[in-house]
């Protein structure tokens, strides 16, 4: 048996490659378990992600660590859980708050094994200016720090929020389209790889606005919307242009657009001969806002604990490597993403740390089952001062929301309406135990910001 240099693969090995493979990583904000084709929507046209689900696998019980973007985003790129980072709710319009440079990102271990890494599109993980990309293993980056107008690009704060390599850069282009626009430029350039672009599309999160709807926030003007201060803030502004009765249509834009922009990102591998060379996952950073996109069968949306609010899409592709039309149950999460590609780059152990999330390579390649584990969430909201969390053990979920403890058993009741606490108390209790000791581990030399 031969080992291959470098990514610890055989040749009897399904996935022996004589070279690390690139790694493109889309996110699509807000993006709702039931929001894609492949996912059951019949009214979202979304033909590009639908052939990437047919010619790959397709999770249908894939999860983000949080419900809302930056604490996802944290253990994305961290492959911990968020808490380790003290990134527990989305970051505001501050200077202050971000993951601690000393937190080893994925960009930092690949780029150790040689790969050029870059990221167009949403940031979040703290003002660019201090905690930004290029300063975390990125050599190039084309990134706002929260979700700006997607064609003036002014924040909520009225600032402008479009920034290369950290520094702020003013071009004209529908959101989507410059994400696109740069993510084509990086895989040209890196065309003799290995690369590793994160595409992080601000899209569909607020402001709901599509690619032929106006430009509407201007700078020096605060655009919160919901707080209302007279003779600085917009009323209702935050969430774009338009009046409620089209948000959904804009909505439906807004994806579709993402759509065709995947579409082009492949095309571009297809031109340049690397898609057999590639890895593609597509996944969302939370659940969608029920009221605009679709979870499915979920209770819940982006904010909550129930399923709604973190069960995602997670589409993984890889021709030739991973077999087509491939559907799998197992239970995932997006702080596995980090421990999967950098084992497939020949680095399954950083040696800067550990992680909290599982390799997932035996699902994508051998149909294999991942080892039992327990999973945890909590979400501390710093906007509404609420505080939620939830265990999950196989089938069995354990939600703790506005002080009511609910018990649910997932293979019976996926869609969370039957609340078995009252039946099974002592189930409740070690749970509930078994998430305080999380706790307190993870909180445990959490770095300053």
């Amino acid at each position: 048996m031969v080992v291959l240099s470098g990514c610890g693969y055989s040749d009897e090995d399904p996935r022996s490659f004589h070279r690390p493979p690139n790694i493109v990583l889309i996110v699509i904000d807000d993006l709702g378990f039931g929001d894609l084709g492949c996912y059951g929507s019949e009214l979202h046209e979304t033909p590009n992600l639908d052939a990437l689900a047919k010619g790959g696998i397709r999770f249908t019980d894939f999860h983000t660590n949080g419900p809302v973007c930056s604490p996802t985003r944290a253990a994305l790129m961290t492959g911990q859980y968020q808490q380790r980072s003290g990134i527990e709710s989305a970051i505001g319009f501050v200077e202050d708050e971000g993951v601690s440079p000393e937190k080893v990102m994925i960009s930092e271990i690949l780029g150790e094994k040689g790969y050029e890494c870059g990221v167009a599109g949403k940031w979040h993980l703290g003002w660019v200016g201090a905690y930004g990309p290029n300063d975390q293993g990125f050599d190039t980056s084309y990134c706002s720090n929260n979700s700006p107008d997607y064609h003036s690009h002014v924040s909520r704060n009225g600032k402008v929020d479009w920034y290369k390599d950290h520094k702020l850069h003013k071009e004209s282009g529908y959101l989507t389209d410059l994400v696109t626009k740069h993510s084509r430029a990086f895989l040209e350039k890196n065309r003799e790889g290995p690369f590793f672009l994160f595409v992080s599309h601000p899209a569909i999160h607020f402001p709901f606005q599509g690619p032929t709807d106006p430009p509407f926030r201007t700078e020096g003007t605060l655009w919160h919307g919901n707080e209302r201060i007279v003779g600085q803030v917009q009323p209702d502004s935050k969430y774009g242009p338009l009046p409620p009765e089209k948000y959904k249509r804009a909505y439906k834009d807004m994806l579709e657009s993402v759509d065709s922009s995947v579409g082009a990102i492949v095309e571009t591998l297809d031109e340049f001969g690397l898609r057999e060379r590639t890895l593609v996952a597509v996944t969302s950073d939370n659940g969608a806002y029920s009221w605009v996109g679709s979870n499915g069968i979920y209770r819940g949306q982006k904010g909550d604990l129930f399923e709604g609010g973190h069960r995602v899409p997670g589409i993984f592709n890889w021709p030739g490597k991973i077999p087509a039309g491939s559907v799998s149950d197992e239970t995932a999460m997006t702080m596995d993403l980090a421990p999967t590609f950098t084992s497939l780059a020949g680095s399954p152990d950083s040696g800067k740390g550990t992680f909290d999330g599982t390799d997932i390579g035996p699902v994508l390649f051998d149909r294999a089952s991942l080892p039992p584990r327990t999973l945890y969430w909590r979400f501390n909201n710093s906007y509404t001062d609420s505080h939620a969390r939830a265990v999950r053990q196989g089938d069995w979920k354990f939600v703790l929301e506005e002080g009511q403890r609910y018990l649910f058993d997932l293979s019976k009741d996926p869609s969370e309406r039957n609340n078995l606490a009252s039946e099974y108390p002592e189930r409740v209790e070690a749970m509930d135990a078994a998430f305080h000791e999380w706790e307190a581990e993870v909180t445990r030399n959490v770095p300053a910001n």
